[in-house]
């Protein structure tokens, strides 16, 4: 099986294609900057920016690959608010190219999404739940979605949320935890912001385990509801760091914010665990994989 997967040099990518170097697939990474130290020979490594729409459909008219794990998104939501624009080519018109080549060559599409496309008023959202997003990253992930959904494609939409874990790309939420209490060095985490933690490298494995299965429609796949307070103590505890630097903070008091973030977008994930073997929910195993890979390859 052929298998091209967009932002291969991500905190999620890369661990997408060290999961299928593991598999009888062949697979093209795109990667726009940096390359990954991964090295396997079932992998090309093709450098490209998706804002070059017709350099990305070239390359899947020509490669032809079975399955395209769209991956890649310019997913910094401040920037998103600011740089609208760039936010629009990156996330919604590299997207319909995306799209548009994959049905050519009759690809099956997993297109990942997030958790920002809901307003955040609920929580433990379904994936039957009518998005609202409040901030214009969410809104071009939504109309990346319907761009999918509105296709005569196969695929299926990947919503998870809050990725963390060991890897290149921005900084995310765990190591800057672990970094930060390392160097004795206090940090605020939101008592009222919740969210559903997600390790990159289960979410790789059950993204692995779609491709296969090929479930139509949307899953959400991510970890346990929980607030960000919370789990900046459970990763403290786990990695014996003084829980005492870490102060409460409320959403109100982020001023430095460009673009309003959801109170709650945590996501019900029922459907895809009875779908699914990969234990992704698993919040224990999560963070001991997390402190392992932590430990072996440091913050990355």
């Amino acid at each position: 099986m052929k298998v091209l997967v967009t932002g291969a040099s991500g905190l999620l990518g890369h661990k997408i294609v060290k999961e299928l170097m593991s598999g009888d697939y062949d697979i093209i990474a795109i990667y726009n900057k940096s390359r990954p130290v991964v090295e396997g020979g079932n992998v090309r490594w093709v450098q490209l920016d998706l804002v070059n729409t017709h350099l990305v459909e070239d390359l899947i008219l020509k490669e032809r690959p079975d399955v395209v794990v769209h991956a890649a998104a310019y997913t910094d939501v401040d920037g998103c608010e600011v740089n609208r624009e760039y936010a629009w080519r990156v996330n919604v018109e590299a997207t319909r190219s995306i799209v548009r080549a994959s049905r050519v060559v009759r690809a099956f599409l997993i297109y990942v999404s997030t958790d920002y496309v809901f307003d955040g008023e609920k929580g433990l959202y379904k994936e039957s739940d009518v998005p609202c997003p409040v901030n214009y990253y969410g809104l071009t992930k939504l109309i990346g979605e319907q761009l999918v959904i509105t296709s005569d494609l196969l695929y299926t939409v990947v919503r998870t949320s809050a990725i963390y874990g060991v890897g290149p790309g921005k900084l995310n939420f765990a190591t800057f935890v672990v970094d930060r209490l390392s160097k004795g060095e206090s940090i605020f985490a939101l008592v009222d912001q919740y969210v559903s933690p997600t390790l990159n490298t289960l979410l790789a494995k059950a993204i692995a385990e779609i491709m296969e299965l090929k479930p139509m429609g949307i899953l959400h796949v991510a970890g346990e509801r929980m607030n960000r307070y919370d789990f900046a103590v459970r990763v403290a505890d786990l990695f014996g760091l003084p829980k005492e630097l870490i102060k409460e903070g409320r959403m109100k008091d982020m001023t430095h914010w460009k673009a309003r973030r959801p109170r709650d977008s945590s996501l019900d994930v029922s459907k895809a665990r009875s779908l699914l073997k990969t234990p992704f929910y698993d919040v224990n195993l999560s963070l001991k994989l997390f402190a392992e890979e932590y430990n072996r390859l440091g913050s990355g």
